[in-house]
């Protein structure tokens, strides 16, 4: 007989691009049924630990990180962290008496999961990336329902597991895109043809030293920018702002009303991210990416080629943003038929509702 208030365990974390989409399956499994119990299992120090109490809810940390490329201590204390991780995992789950076990990926979430399975409790993994990475591979096999954001996936997991979700995104984006006016008056941006310009919120140094580099190309065009640049980079991209005298350029360490400036954008550049280019599939405007070289398994490349592969994007290497980045957005800005075919393109991709759709998988599953 089903409890009247299932005790659902949520496990990941590490980056905003985990933690979002695990808090939005936690509210959309609280407005399906207000009486689940859901506890969050993350990693200690990591930025989960704060962000999810402070969302509402509860949160056990594990002593658990990941492995670094270079030879280090961590490295060699790395097996005895997963054991460790794996049993303080045991005893949080039989303590909670949890019904199921959802991993959206992170340093957590492989012990917790594995935990999970080795007490019998149903798990269900939610894969952001379009190449899932070792620890995913391994858990599917025990995994009740995988719920995946690219087509093609049963490369990588049993297909009868898979189900095409999407991941989980802020809904609140797509409230403004059609007022370009009310976000131009918002940024105090002239009504000139906008790229936007997104590192993440720590910022991303390659996107940012381009745009440093080539902000004469930028100062003598027709258009203007809209510029986050973290806050690791807002000090030296600022400088070059105010020393350029450019008016047609708003730098910014942080952008908090990301539907405003989605909304004013007319070409986008960003990096690859899954969240960010689930994001950016929903807004459906042409889209440049410029993968990170330095995460595992180089995730971020793989994400960009499903969008390339299906001419919904275009891609820009690391090493080569410093050369062809401003020229090729340059000259994308003003390509009209290449905007709407980047737009139409990658709009079709959009998946909606991921949250609502993962957590009705989740309830489904729940004895």
């Amino acid at each position: 007989m089903q409890r009247r208030n299932p005790h659902i365990i949520i496990s990941g974390g590490g980056t905003g691009g985990h933690i979002f989409p695990a808090l939005a399956i936690a509210r959309a499994l609280k407005e399906m049924l207000p009486d689940a119990m859901i506890l969050f299992i993350g990693a200690k120090g990591k930025m989960e630990m704060e962000k999810v109490p402070a969302a509402g809810f509860p949160i056990k940390g594990l002593w658990i990180s990941g492995l670094r490329r270079e030879l280090s201590f961590d490295n060699l204390v790395f097996p005895f962290k997963v054991i460790f991780s794996t049993i303080k995992s045991i005893f949080i789950i039989r303590k909670f008496k949890a019904d199921i076990a959802v991993g959206v990926g992170g340093f957590a979430s492989g012990p917790a999961l594995r935990a999970a399975s080795l007490l019998g409790v149903p798990t269900v993994i939610q894969e952001q990336n379009s190449f899932p990475g070792i620890t995913n591979k391994m858990l599917g096999r025990k995994a009740s329902k995988i719920c995946v954001a690219y087509e093609g996936m049963e490369k990588y997991f049993p297909k009868e597991k898979i189900i095409l979700t999407g991941n989980p995104v802020r809904q609140d984006l797509l409230n403004k895109i059609n007022n370009r006016d009310e976000a131009l008056t918002h940024f105090k941006l002239s009504n000139k043809k906008t790229i936007l310009i997104i590192g993440g919120s720590l910022g991303a140094r390659t996107i940012n030293q381009s745009v440093i580099e080539d902000l004469n190309k930028i100062g003598a065009s027709d258009c203007q920018i809209l510029w986050q640049t973290g806050k690791n980079y807002f000090t030296n991209a600022k400088k070059a702002k105010d020393e350029s005298g450019f008016e047609n350029v708003n730098v910014m360490d942080f952008i908090a009303r990301m539907d405003l400036a989605y909304a004013c954008a007319d070409v986008i550049i960003s990096r690859a991210g899954a969240g960010t280019i689930s994001e950016l599939c929903l807004v459906g405007k042409p889209v440049i990416l410029v993968p990170s070289p330095n995460v595992a398994e180089d995730h971020q490349t793989q994400n960009a080629l499903a969008l390339v592969n299906k001419n919904a994007a275009i891609m820009i290497r690391d090493v080569d943003a410093p050369d062809s980045l401003i020229d090729v957005a340059l000259d994308l800005i003003n390509n009209e038929n290449k905007k709407s075919e980047l737009a139409k393109n990658i709009s079709e991709l959009a998946l909606k509702d991921s949250a609502i759709i993962i957590a009705q998988e989740v309830l489904k599953l729940i004895k």
